[in-house]
């Protein structure tokens, strides 16, 4: 049998549905579909058990920050604080504690290590307390699983999954905030997000792997030792231009050469 294009397109017609079932069950395995799926989760807990005159849902927010930009999956205000919510999706076993830097996910015999979703939240909490110029105890840090997991350790109470999160928010019932200092609150906030869109997803995509990669290549700031982003100049006769600088701008200022052949 002679293996001619006009072969393997009649192929393709043929099992059309075979080779779509195919697409679909990639598609469903992206980070993109899976993170798709938690924010539907969340909101959907959130619409059915916060009262809406209570709580105000805020989704996908994406904020500036010194070195790009930041984004946060849901940020819920009220009257009893600031909720900042991370949401992981994820399956297997699921080890850690509230001071570790690294948390463990087990699938059988295959373990992974991930970053501890608190400390990752902790940079959204402290973006969003500057932005808001709001005082440090009335932000919440909140972690939602959604998906197969299971915690094999004591997790703290901002660690849940989706209903626990739902208590957990409600057991906030002390006022912190006057009617007018939410409204304020929601106004910084849907003001000074970037669009939602394709790019802004995109650009903030790129600027997290900035980071892994400065991780990777063992980057270390020559004046503290953190870990160096990668930043761009956006005034004066340098605008545009790259460098590594220290992610603890502005307490540190280190900064190193970005080389071309670096990208």
């Amino acid at each position: 049998m002679e293996l001619t294009p006009g072969f393997f397109i009649s192929i393709m017609i043929e099992y059309w549905y075979f080779l779509l079932l195919v697409i679909i069950l990639a598609f469903l395995r992206t980070p993109f579909f899976k993170g798709f799926i938690g924010e539907v989760i969340i909101n959907l807990a959130s619409s059915v058990f916060l009262d809406k005159n209570k709580y105000h849902l805020i989704k996908n927010v994406t904020l500036p920050t010194e070195d790009g930009a930041t984004q946060i999956d849901h940020i819920i205000v009220s009257q009893y604080g600031i909720f900042v919510v991370e949401t992981k999706n994820m399956k297997g076993w699921i080890f850690g504690s509230e001071h570790q830097k690294m948390w463990t996910q087990t699938i059988f015999k295959h373990k992974t290590k991930f970053q501890n979703p608190l400390h990752q939240n902790y940079k959204h909490v402290k973006i969003l307390e500057n932005a808001l110029n709001i005082e440090p105890d009335k932000i919440i840090s909140v972690i939602v699983f959604v998906g197969d997991a299971t915690f094999k350790t004591a997790m703290p109470a901002n660690v849940n999954y989706p209903r626990g999160y739902i208590n957990f928010i409600k057991s906030k019932n002390e006022i912190l905030l006057s009617d007018g200092e939410v409204k304020e609150a929601i106004r910084i906030i849907e003001s000074g997000r970037f669009e939602r869109s394709f790019k802004t997803n995109r650009e903030h995509v790129k600027h997290v792997k900035d980071i892994v990669k400065a991780k990777q290549n063992g980057m270390a700031c020559p004046k503290c030792g953190n870990t160096m982003i990668l930043r761009t100049v956006k005034k004066g006769v340098n605008a545009g231009n790259q460098f590594w600088g220290c992610s603890q701008f502005p307490k540190c200022r280190g900064t190193l050469k970005y080389s071309e052949t670096e990208s």
